[in-house]
């Protein structure tokens, strides 16, 4: 009884880092967080790039590859090594952008391109808001 009680557990834990960013988030509430964004990003049919890209379409997306935009080397090195706007990936970048790329580039064994910053600035560390930002996002980026 024990034994199971511990592998229920062990799933759970494991489970709760892998997906996460899958599970609960509420478009609604991410809409009106998405707000906090649109002072650079701009989303939906007639978006047009602004001091960030494009958001619409950007869930499945390379990073660095919306057309127009002018990324910094940083996000454009990640674009090149493979780094793809998952649902997980989104929710690891919003705490600290910068970080994130820079870890993925060293990852993938490119420590040399793993310098300067993105020039997003704003950082969104509260897991909650991430997903709800992060159903929204979706909600523009499914093939319908």
């Amino acid at each position: 009884m024990l034994r199971a009680g511990v592998v229920a557990m062990a799933l759970t834990v494991t489970s709760a880092g892998a997906g996460f960013a899958l599970d609960g988030g509420d478009p609604a509430k991410g809409e009106q967080i998405f707000k906090q964004c649109m002072t650079c990003h701009r989303i939906g049919p007639d978006a047009k790039n602004a001091v960030g890209p494009v958001l619409t379409g950007v869930v499945g997306r390379a990073t660095g590859t919306y057309p127009g935009f002018a990324y910094s080397d940083l996000n454009k090195h990640a674009g090149e090594a493979g780094l793809v706007w998952t649902e997980d990936n989104i929710f690891e970048y919003l705490p600290d952008p910068s970080a994130f790329l820079k870890k993925y580039l060293t990852e993938k064994g490119k420590a040399d391109q793993a310098t300067g910053s993105t020039k997003m600035v704003f950082k969104l560390a509260n897991e909650q808001q991430r997903k709800d930002v992060i159903a929204y996002l979706k909600t523009f980026s499914e093939k319908k």
